[in-house]
């Protein structure tokens, strides 16, 4: 299980990017200072830090500066509400090995961290593994599905998703609000016959003529039997 420490001063920030980062599989540690995550850094063995350019105690260019003299190799991913290209010069030239800029989208941010991880060999292989899933095999780090032969199947960022948190409840109910929730979350709501439409969609991908695995479960949600 690949290991991030995320240093962000603004609670729900740091809130969401840990819920969500675990909801990945990934096992992280937090910090709201920079001092702190420094000294984090410098005790525990990460594979990748998220690291928020504003903190008090020290700058996240700082923690960068100093991790790098220290000769800490963890990869860093800094986190800025600037846009100016030499914040983001400055950033890469003190050892950054890439940064997003603040508000940015979740997907991006994820994408850009399993690149570093593979491209580091810290990537946990488990999360690179394809899953059989009815008629499709899926690897959902890889967000590619294919079916019986082989061929490739084509399915949105949206329909990896939902089918990723059925997989991950597998055999338990799961809501539609669940569902928005967890891929759509707070900022954009669609409506519950949006998440209907993804799923009859799912299910011309995945169900053979002798089984169906999404189970609609009336006047509650869905259910992924395998």
């Amino acid at each position: 299980m690949s290991k991030i420490l995320i240093v962000e001063d603004e609670q729900a920030m740091l809130v969401g990017l840990r819920d969500n980062l675990e909801f990945e599989g990934y096992q992280v540690e937090t910090a709201d200072r920079g001092d702190d995550g420094l000294k984090k850094l410098q005790a525990g063995h990460f594979d990748l830090v998220l690291l928020d350019v504003m903190l008090p105690g020290l700058s996240g260019f700082d923690v960068c500066k100093k991790a790098r003299a220290q000769g800490i190799e963890t990869p860093i991913i800094l986190l800025t509400a600037r846009g100016e290209e030499l914040d983001k010069v400055l950033g890469l030239e003190l050892g950054a090995d890439d940064y997003v800029t603040k508000p940015f989208s979740l997907r991006e941010l994820l994408a850009r961290i399993k690149v570093i991880l593979r491209r580091t060999g810290n990537s946990d292989k488990s999360q690179n593994d394809s899953l059989i899933i009815g008629s499709l095999q899926v690897s959902f780090d890889a967000y590619e599905a294919f079916d019986t032969k082989s061929q490739p199947v084509k399915m949105s960022h949206k329909e990896f998703e939902i089918l990723h948190y059925l997989y991950r409840h597998a055999g338990k109910i799961v809501t539609r609000d669940d569902i928005l929730d967890q891929v759509w979350g707070m900022d954009y709501q669609p409506t519950a016959r949006t998440v209907d439409n993804f799923i009859v969609r799912l299910r011309t991908k995945i169900d053979t003529p002798e089984s169906q695995h999404i189970i609609t479960v009336h006047g509650v949600g869905y259910k992924l039997v395998l």
